[in-house]
């Protein structure tokens, strides 16, 4: 059963009436993985026309300083109107269950939701996660698109924090907290890709893994010839070297020429072409089998 919040007031199933969030210790940061990025992007590119924003719910890990890890996320169905928003909780609640399982490490930090704008539904949804985290405060996580005219892509955290002597669910000022994106140096393409889509550079998005590749080839290109200029300053005496970036250039390119030696970047090359040729392949047989279906359909 999907639970309706209303403007005016909140009804929750098996939570005390008038339940409002309260302070509790405030996360400092908060960190977020691509996993979980991917996760809210998806959602966001599968939602119907109707909708203008999706939501869902934030999992990971909290320190004690107050750190929180936002390492994966899923979607959670909901709805509204200009008089009530109805979110399915029984489906919020069936999910973390299975995901407790795969992860038992991983609980409920808070929420997510796309767009650039926070209102009043914004808060009771905030309060009814802030039930779920207790006594932690629920963090919400929101994600602009950049599909927004005027509005740039990107991800900002808050956390709320009542208004009022007597303040009720649905009166609360969302706190800006630090956030970043956390990743792995083989993550990096695939973000890199997403920002240059996200920067309308859809036409010249790669559609196949050697087109990744000659994309990373050229960045590469592009930063050794910036390593050459800054090194042919240096020794003509134009700018004064640094230390630090020459034992870096050494240490980096000494590592570089031991992988090379080793025929490393080679085998990575012959594998990224066999897995280009697997997928084509199957791509073919494929087409065959559908083909055939037809025919003997007919």
């Amino acid at each position: 059963m999907p639970l309706a919040l209303a403007s005016s007031a909140v009804h929750v199933r098996n939570i005390a009436p008038g339940f409002v969030s309260t302070p509790g210790r405030a996360p400092t940061s908060t960190t977020v993985h691509p996993v979980a990025l991917f996760s809210i992007l998806d959602h966001y590119l599968r939602r119907t026309n109707a909708q203008e924003r999706v939501i869902g719910t934030l999992l990971g890990t909290r320190s004690d300083t107050g750190e929180i890890e936002v390492r994966s996320a899923f979607a959670v169905l909901h709805s509204e109107t200009s008089e009530q928003v109805a979110v399915d909780m029984e489906y919020h609640h069936a999910m973390y269950e299975l995901h407790h399982k795969v992860n038992p490490k991983e609980v409920i930090v808070g929420w997510y939701s796309t767009g650039s704008h926070l209102n009043t539904y914004s808060a009771l949804i905030q309060n009814f996660y802030s039930q779920e985290t207790a006594p932690h405060q629920a963090i919400h996580l929101q994600l602009n698109a950049g599909t927004e005219e005027g509005q740039a892509a990107g991800v900002k955290a808050y956390v709320s924090s009542p208004v009022g002597i007597s303040p009720k669910p649905e009166n609360c000022v969302f706190v800006p907290i630090p956030c970043e994106l956390q990743f792995k140096e083989a993550e990096r393409s695939g973000l890199d890709l997403l920002l240059s889509a996200a920067k309308g550079n859809a036409d010249e998005f790669p559609s196949t893994d050697l087109d990744v590749l000659d994309r990373a080839l050229a960045t590469v290109s592009d930063m050794l010839d910036r390593v050459l200029v800054y090194v042919r300053s240096v020794l003509a005496g134009e700018v004064k070297g640094d230390a630090a970036v020459g034992r870096y250039l050494m240490d980096t390119f000494g590592a570089s020429t031991e992988e090379l030696e080793k025929g490393a970047f080679n085998t990575s090359l012959q594998d990224t072409l066999m897995v280009s040729y697997l997928a084509n392949l199957v791509r073919s047989q494929a087409e065959v089998s559908s083909r055939l279906a037809l025919t003997r359909a007919s």
